[in-house]
């Protein structure tokens, strides 16, 4: 029963946190994910190291809220809870000057145990946390905190407090994995007696991996993207864990990152020459002419300016822009570059703003303001990683109406939307292969929507900066996770009618989108064989006899339906090849034929309910009858071929429904007419004379030797003559489609069919 009174509480552990210490996109998501989960209705405490790098101000704002020692190993370390709270999110600041009051948050030797340390303290907290405050969700992110569910599991399982605690790990970046010497087992961790935690751990002869250890104990793992989701469960992108991962695929789903709307806003921020809006960009031009001013560039607004923002590694795809840099510049496209990094790298930006002055930008330096202005003034924002788990900057770029080029990965492919030129859709440009000549085409098909079609380049900034990258839709997705593992507590209405569920409902509806094809299977066969029938059925026999057609669907069994359907299913491919005017000449001079069989079918029913009389009698009415089927039909045949001729096609034109519900109607008193008072010798002289014309006879006059359903009185055979002039019916399910043998003997004269049956009839005798 879900509890409707109790929130959920959350504990978010990470390294760093915005905005009280940051070294890239992890302080990012741990300052804003928090804040909107609040705003979702959840209760949050986020965990950070109270590094030294804290500036002062907030350490002010600190008060002290608990201590308490925390064993590790073979030592027992003190750990202090320093409480904040910060825009409606509480933070606990664990305390230890020994491991975290240093000038910089990672990069030293003790890395190892500074964070086994910082990933014990808080599993021990959460025995140390405000009142009424019990934690649902433990969620760690990344190696520094990656052994909280591992000794979560392994020290603290069974007792009352932990036992509802549902862990999460997120990997923002699977290269960064904590490897160290197996020596820390025992001398930090304190699992090397413990097999189970011992074996998880190691990732070789001689090292263990922290990481991996969150991959095995967590309950469920996300990152920041699903294609990052998908690329490192391979050997390519998974850095040797693409084997767990793959393992724990069912455990493991991407969600994407936002970014602070309000802090990256075009129409209030505060350090961009001139604000904008979506609907007014007249702002736009006037940052792009100040900017260029500011670099050195050419003031001109009808060249593009594409700008990167970023480190100068490998990874983000360096390699490729040394390559293209100089098609890219020649062809008349502005550059600007701002970043540290590699040497190399460095090196060649600055040849290159050498070589074109008033083209190319080189700033190798981190400045955050001047980050915020090209953002705002470039035209194109070029980020061609060769991996990127999520990536925050071409969101950023969409946001201040700069057009992102990309390489279709990770996050990059979640976010853009290619340029589609003859729908209009698309935020952005890519391109696939890590390939510097596919970067410099998705560069110069950009600079030709922005030279030749300024309307459409117009109404693709528009359709970039109407992205919505909140935070809360992030928080939305995490919400439906956390809900899943905790499906007692209630969660509240409005948060689940914003948003589609993403864990909940995918474990839940998996099992129906594999039911529903088998069940809807059976349902679709049926109507498909019918239509077939009716379909082929509609073509072959509109333009036949009305009489005729009603006397063939008189006898039909359940088993012979079944035989029809099969039949005509079957004959289906060969009898469509005939032509329209084929079929019509065939059908109508099976018409001709077929015109005296209500006759000679009327006369058999009138003999025959009067036959409760020995065998011999029987016999010999039916050799009566057969000479009469000849005579009458030999009579026949010209007023019926004159009939044929005289009546319109359009008149035969009936639906299928129309012709099935009649037929079936009118069928049943003439199937009742007949008599099953035959003796077996009558049969078989039956049977042999029909033999020899069995495809030359219209059915009606086939199926008299086959015993009927029920015998009814003589009375009723007055009903059947009427019956075919009364209406115009046609049974197209009945009327097999006429295969083209079939077609060739109904072509040959009547008189040679009269002849044969006379020779029949004498044969009988």
């Amino acid at each position: 029963m879900a509890d409707s009174s109790k929130k959920m509480q959350i504990v978010f552990a990470s390294a760093e946190c915005a905005p009280f210490v940051k070294t890239g996109g992890l302080g990012d998501v741990a300052g804003s994910l928090p804040a909107a989960l609040v705003r979702a209705g959840a209760e949050v405490i986020v965990m950070v190291p109270k590094y030294a790098t804290i500036k002062d101000e907030y350490k002010a704002q600190m008060e002290h809220f608990s201590d308490f020692y925390v064993s590790l190993g073979w030592r027992n370390e003190y750990c202090g809870l320093e409480k904040l709270e910060h825009d409606g999110v509480t933070y606990m600041f664990i305390d230890n000057e020994r491991y975290f009051a240093r000038d910089y948050p990672y990069g030293f030797f003790d890395d190892g145990e500074r964070f086994a340390f910082f990933s014990k303290a808080i599993t021990e907290s959460l025995q140390h946390l405000p009142a009424g405050f019990e934690c649902d969700i433990l969620h760690c992110n990344d190696w520094q905190t990656a052994l909280a569910p591992v000794f979560l599991r392994e020290f603290y399982q069974g007792l009352p407090l932990y036992d509802r605690v549902k862990t999460v790990f997120s990997i923002h970046n699977v290269a960064f994995q904590g490897q160290f010497s197996d020596t820390v087992m025992e001398d930090i961790l304190g699992v090397a007696h413990i097999p189970a935690a011992a074996s998880q751990l190691r990732c070789d002869a001689c090292s263990i991996n922290y990481m991996l250890g969150a991959l095995r104990y967590a309950d469920a793992i996300t990152t920041v993207s699903p294609t990052y989701a998908n690329e490192i469960q391979t050997p390519e992108f998974g850095e040797g864990l693409d084997g767990v991962l793959r393992e724990r695929s069912y455990a493991l789903q991407g969600i994407l990152n936002g970014i602070d709307v309000a802090g990256f806003d075009p129409a209030t921020d505060k350090r961009i020459a001139a604000n904008y809006t979506v609907e007014d960009r007249s702002g736009k031009a006037v940052c792009k002419a100040k900017l260029q001013e500011e670099l050195g560039l050419e003031v001109r607004d009808d060249r593009p300016l594409m700008v990167m923002v970023t480190r100068l590694t490998r990874q983000k795809g360096m390699d490729l822009v040394m390559y293209a840099l100089d098609r890219i510049l020649a062809g008349g496209v502005q550059v600007a570059v701002l970043g540290t990094g590699d040497r190399d790298y460095e090196d060649g930006l600055r040849y290159f703003q050498d070589k074109y002055p008033g083209t190319m930008a080189a700033r190798i330096e981190f400045d955050p303001a001047l980050s915020q202005r090209m953002y705002a003034a470039a035209d194109m924002f070029l980020m061609p990683s060769k991996f990127e788990p999520c990536g925050l900057s071409q969101i950023i770029a969409m946001r201040y109406g700069t057009l992102p080029i990309v390489r279709e990965t990770g996050g990059l492919k979640d976010t853009v939307i290619p340029y589609n030129e003859f729908t209009g859709e698309g935020t952005g440009f890519s391109f696939s292969n890590f390939s510097g000549d596919e970067m410099g085409d998705a560069v110069f098909r950009a600079a030709r929507l922005f030279w030749d079609n300024r309307d459409a380049w117009n109404q693709l900034v528009t359709q970039a900066m109407s992205q919505d990258f909140s935070w809360t839709r992030s928080a939305d997705k995490y919400l439906d996770l956390y809900f899943f593992m905790h499906p007692e507590i209630e969660r509240p209405a409005a948060v689940v009618d914003e948003t589609e569920a993403v864990a909940g409902p995918v474990a839940a509806e998996e099992p129906k989108a594999e039911e529903k094809p088998v069940e809807a299977e059976p349902a679709k066969a049926e109507p498909k064989v019918k239509a077939e029938v009716a379909l082929e059925a509609e073509d072959e026999v509109k333009p036949a006899a009305k009489p005729a057609a009603k006397k063939t669907t008189t006898r039909k069994t359940t088993a012979k339906k079944v035989t029809t359907v099969k039949a005509a299913a079957t004959k289906t491919t060969a009898a469509k090849t005939t032509t329209t005017r084929k079929r019509t000449t065939a059908a109508a001079k099976k018409a001709a034929e077929a015109e005296a069989a209500p006759e000679v079918k009327a006369e058999v029913a009138e003999d025959k309910p009067a036959a409760k009389a020995p065998a011999k009698t029987a016999a010999k009415k039916t050799t009566a009858t057969a000479k009469k089927t000849t005579a009458t039909k030999a009579t026949a045949t010209k007023a019926a071929a004159t009939k044929a001729a005289e009546k319109p096609a359009a008149k035969v034109e009936e639906t299928p429904a129309e012709s099935k519900a009649e037929a079936t109607v009118e069928a049943k008193p003439a199937a009742k007419t007949t008599t099953r008072k035959r003796t077996t010798t009558a049969k078989k002289t039956t049977a042999k004379a029909a033999a020899p014309k069995a495809e030359a006879m219209p059915a009606a006059v086939k199926e008299e030797t086959k015993p009927a359903a029920k015998p009814k009185p003589a009375p009723k055979a007055a009903k059947v003559k009427t019956a075919p002039k009364a209406t115009a019916k046609v049974e197209p399910a009945k009327e097999a489609p006429v295969s083209p043998a079939a077609s060739t003997e109904e072509k040959a004269p009547t008189k040679k069919t009269s002849v044969r049956k006379a020779t029949a009839t004498r044969k009988r005798r």
